[in-house]
């Protein structure tokens, strides 16, 4: 995605480009998503190793696995009998701090 400057600021996103960037922000918009990308970004687990993490079925977080599969925001790696997944890019990294730091900046309670 390209870094927005003066000359293009105005410039609205291409169709492709919409239409992937919502996808994208539908998955980011599901607490259980979001848990599930923000384990990724430390180290790939398999499925039973993010359901215990964040305490659903496997069967709910193979589903919500899948979902992330289909935007391109973790892929799965086979291990032996296993799978283990991780993040597609460092990109997702970059977004999860970037909205920390936004977060953090609004939040009267927290301290830096």
């Amino acid at each position: 995605m390209a870094v927005m400057t003066k000359a293009n600021e105005h410039e609205l996103p291409s169709n492709f480009e919409l239409e992937k960037s919502v996808q994208l922000f539908k998955a980011f918009g599901d607490q259980t998503r979001y848990k599930i990308l923000f384990l990724l970004a430390d180290k790939s687990l398999s499925v039973n190793e993010i359901a215990e993490e964040i305490g659903i079925s496997q069967s709910a977080t193979s589903h919500q696995l899948k979902l992330l599969r289909q935007t391109e925001l973790v892929r799965g790696i086979r291990a032996g009998q296993k799978i283990n997944y991780q993040l597609s890019d460092q990109h997702i990294i970059t977004i999860f701090e970037q909205v920390r730091e936004h977060v953090r900046e609004r939040d009267p309670y927290h301290r830096s």
